[in-house]
């Protein structure tokens, strides 16, 4: 009896080891945010405009905090999201949000945030990656990573899917491509250009694309290749500020 138990011991743990194609991932995903800026993003406040919205990332002793700032003829509203707590104030009065929308505010403050941080946040405990192989985009070689996320800490949007296409020379995120399920689902095509470093952080604009009918995420670069995707949309941040954080 004690035999068997070793045996089914050794057998979940070899069940356990992690995928080759996961393995490769994650050397790409670290190698990828190193370059992009790897421990500055943990240690700046960083700050940008988008649509004519502010947005701000502090770190105060330890801890971020992800602020969007709306003026509006009552004043300034500003929305902070710190982990799961959300809040809103005009001026400097908190403002009563429901529980419901706490969490539409709160994931939109967080998804112009993650869009504008990438590849940072590709490491969150709940992301898992997989090397799906490489492909070739305009002539330039690309690593070809698929993340998904577990259920427990993805988030209300845990089913959604990315993919990245990692460049095999410089390590930086070219392209990604989503598919979401949120207001009747679609899918997603971003093109990476404007690439600039502001104090060690690197920021992008994107090219927003969307397919013209039905097909799978993993189908978009080939289609964007072929030309028929559809321009939806420029993503484009403007007056971005990067600055030592606060950890006294």
């Amino acid at each position: 009896m004690k035999n068997i138990f070793v045996v089914l011991v050794v057998v979940f743990f070899w069940s356990c080891k992690q995928d080759p194609h996961t393995e490769e991932a994650q050397k790409i995903i670290d190698r990828s945010i190193e370059v992009a800026g790897g421990e500055l993003y943990k240690t700046s406040n960083i700050k940008f405009r988008f649509r004519e919205i502010d947005y701000v990332l502090e770190q105060q002793n330890g801890k971020r905090a992800l602020k969007r700032i709306q003026y509006s003829d009552s004043g300034r509203v500003t929305d902070i999201k710190r982990g799961n707590a959300f809040e809103r104030f005009l001026d400097e009065k908190p403002l009563p949000v429901s529980d419901s929308m706490a969490t539409v505010y709160g994931n939109s403050v967080n998804s112009v945030h993650y869009f504008a941080l990438l590849p940072y946040g590709l490491n969150d405990a709940a992301v898992r990656k997989e090397l799906l192989g490489e492909t070739q985009i305009k002539g330039k070689l690309f690593y070809k990573i698929k993340v998904s996320f577990d259920e427990q800490g993805g988030g209300n949007d845990y089913e959604d899917v990315y993919l990245y296409w990692i460049d095999k020379e410089s390590f930086t995120p070219g392209y990604l491509a989503y598919e979401f399920h949120t207001n009747g689902g679609g899918m997603r095509f971003r093109e990476a250009y404007n690439e600039r470093y502001v104090n060690g952080i690197r920021f992008v604009d994107y090219n927003n694309y969307k397919p013209k009918g039905l097909t799978k995420v993993t189908e978009l670069d080939d289609l964007f290749e072929k030309g028929k995707l559809e321009l939806l949309s420029k993503i484009e941040l403007e007056n971005i500020e990067v600055s030592p954080g606060n950890y006294n």
